[in-house]
């Protein structure tokens, strides 16, 4: 079952974006930022952060990692969604654990003003620098992040199933799969 083993929570993956792919992506979701109107997230936080999800880029790392995120896990993986969330001042993650389409999950920091803003799972707390991730159970261990007190950080989501395990009905969080006919899951 590779390292997501009954007692597995979490594995910090340094470097999971490289450098310049960090620049373009944070770029890229800055700019989307910018450009928002009406991609706010009123439940999960309460600062009413730019979410974006369905979008191009976040669907595309979500299928492009897959097979990383498969050697990293031990685990035949089946995407379910993916987002990125532009946090500003104040904003709150609050302490939870995740729905069943997010059975494996990676947090990935591209950027942010320079204000540390950990990530605690479970007790711990984990800084990231700019292409860090980490890896972990989504539905079994709680995590969150105190109030930002800076002005912006980034960070996209890419969650899975495992394709041997009992969430499969999660496959593209149950829309209709991407129209991609190269897809091999």
């Amino acid at each position: 079952m590779g390292i997501l083993k009954k007692d597995f929570q979490y594995k910090i993956v340094k470097n999971f974006i490289q450098q310049r792919e960090v620049e373009i992506g944070l770029h890229y979701i800055l700019l989307m930022h910018k450009r928002n109107f009406n991609n706010f997230d009123q439940g999960q936080c309460k600062q009413a952060e730019t979410v974006l999800t369905g979008d191009s880029f976040t669907d595309t790392l979500l299928m492009q990692k897959k097979g990383e995120l498969e050697k990293l896990s031990g685990l035949q993986l089946l995407p379910t969604y993916a987002f990125s969330r532009v946090y500003n001042y104040d904003s709150v993650l609050e302490k939870h654990k995740d729905r069943p389409s997010c059975e494996v999950s990676i947090s990935i920091m591209w950027g942010s003003d320079g204000t540390p803003w950990p990530l605690k799972m479970g007790k711990e707390e984990i800084n990231m620098s700019p292409g860090d991730a980490v890896l972990y159970a989504g539905c079994d261990i709680e995590h969150s992040r105190n109030n930002f007190t800076g002005d912006y950080h980034v960070q996209t989501f890419l969650h899975y199933v495992d394709k041997n395990g009992p969430h499969t009905e999660w496959l593209f969080d149950k829309r209709e799969p991407y129209d991609i006919p190269e897809l091999q899951l």
